[in-house]
């Protein structure tokens, strides 16, 4: 599930994530915002810059939380967390070994003190009892118990100017700050206050505010950018907007409609055809060509 970034929904306010369904973030993740979403589960040593407000909480050994933290229902606290505000529980706490809170906690629960499993390892250990057993149908999680809305893998960083990770990222119907550095990006109906750069983009209905950079750049559906676009190669479809300029070393084509020749975005309908072997030639104005005619007019616009 950590294999990748991924956003639906979610809203970078002035100091906290908004998110309307469940944040999950790796380890070794640094967040220098604060976070409210129904649930919020951490791996071990993630930094955390503002308050955590949520439903359910867990946050494993090593982790810091610039902020208070206030779970609605229960919270697991691991072992050598650091709280700089106040811990509020409505539920039971179940928290660990050396855990530093600046400002006290309340919980109006069972407070149980001892070093709570890992996530990590809770699971692992859960998926092994349940091999043991033949349970294995059991191992599919109903769906509606799971609404991850917001995915960070390990190592990712998000800070007000930058968002960054070395897996792919995924953003649908969200408002982004920062520029974003990610492997291969589909962004879908989203606006982004920054610029975005990858491998392979693709902008879908949405706005970046910033350029956009990669190997291989499809904009679709009225999509605009508010700078330039760089990449080997750009396809557009008729109606995106590119406000400053287009370089493509090895063209640029423009279309009434594309399909993608990728799996990313798939959730959308997007990338399940190819884009055609026999595409013509770029448009006029990357290499010097002209038409037939040398009147220079674009061909197949």
């Amino acid at each position: 599930m950590l294999n990748k970034m991924f956003l639906r929904n979610v809203r970078f306010e002035e100091r906290s994530i908004a998110v309307e369904g469940d944040a999950l973030i790796g380890a070794n993740s640094k967040v220098d915002y604060g976070i409210i979403a129904k649930k919020i589960f951490a791996g071990e040593r993630v930094d955390f810059g503002g308050d955590l407000i949520c439903e359910e909480l867990r946050i494993d050994s090593f982790s810091t939380i610039s902020g208070d933290v206030i779970s609605k229902g229960d919270a697991f606290i691991g072992e050598f967390v650091g709280i700089d505000g106040k811990l509020t529980v409505f539920g039971d706490l179940e928290i660990g070994r050396n855990v530093r809170i600046k400002n006290g906690f309340e919980a109006r629960g069972l407070i149980t003190i001892q070093n709570p499993a890992s996530v990590v390892f809770f699971i692992l250990l859960y998926i092994m009892l349940l091999l043991k057993l033949g349970k294995v149908e059991e191992l599919q999680i109903p769906e509606e118990n799971i609404d991850p809305s917001f995915i960070l893998p390990e190592k990712s960083l998000i800070t007000a100017t930058r968002i960054s990770t070395t897996k792919n990222a995924d953003i649908y119907d969200s408002r982004i700050l920062g520029n974003l550095k990610a492997k291969d990006i589909y962004i879908s109906r989203s606006e982004v206050f920054g610029s975005v750069r990858g491998r392979e983009v693709i902008l879908d209905s949405s706005r970046v505010h910033g350029y956009v950079q990669g190997s291989v750049i499809y904009l679709l559906n009225s999509s605009v950018v508010g700078t330039h676009v760089r990449g080997k190669r750009v396809y557009m479809e008729k109606g995106c907007i590119v406000d400053g300029s287009i370089l493509a070393e090895e063209g640029v084509w423009i279309r009434d409609e594309i399909v993608l020749k990728t799996e990313i975005g798939e959730e959308s309908g997007v990338g399940q055809g190819e884009v055609q072997e026999d595409v013509p030639k770029p448009i006029l104005g990357d290499r010097g060509e002209t038409d037939s005619n040398g009147s220079g007019s674009p061909r197949g616009v």
